[in-house]
């Protein structure tokens, strides 16, 4: 005998406000400033904070502590670890993803691929958390 009983639909995506904290909004020109004015250092403090927020938010990730490991050892894997991490948030909410690990590859265009690449990930959280 088969069985023949429907399979249920999938749970409706779960609403922002019963997520964790939302994170600080930042402008993303003063993130990229800020990090050239402090010759990286403020690029390391942001890359703690927003991968902290972002796990504090959605539940999952890999955290601050790991995030700033990643950016001062292989900082090449945050390029796409971090974008990815945020368009996996917004999938969980049932939103298009509005960055995804291919994200990082902006990054490979001299000085300027990495402008764009803050742009759009501080531009996806700010649209998240706002």
């Amino acid at each position: 005998m088969s069985d023949t009983t429907p399979a249920s639909p999938p749970p409706p995506p779960v609403p922002a406000s019963g997520w964790g904290p939302k994170g600080k909004v930042r402008d993303p020109l003063a993130v990229i400033l800020f990090s050239i004015i402090t010759l990286g250092i403020y690029f390391l403090v942001w890359s703690y904070k927003v991968f902290k927020e972002n796990k504090d938010f959605s539940g999952e990730g890999v955290g601050g502590g790991i995030g700033l490991l990643f950016a001062i050892l292989l900082g090449i894997v945050n390029w796409f670890l971090l974008p990815a991490e945020i368009g996996n948030t917004y999938s969980r909410m049932g939103r298009p993803k509005p960055v995804t690990g291919v994200t990082g590859f902006w990054n490979f265009l001299p000085l300027i691929g990495w402008i764009i690449w803050i742009v759009k990930v501080q531009g996806a959280m700010n649209r998240l958390y706002e």
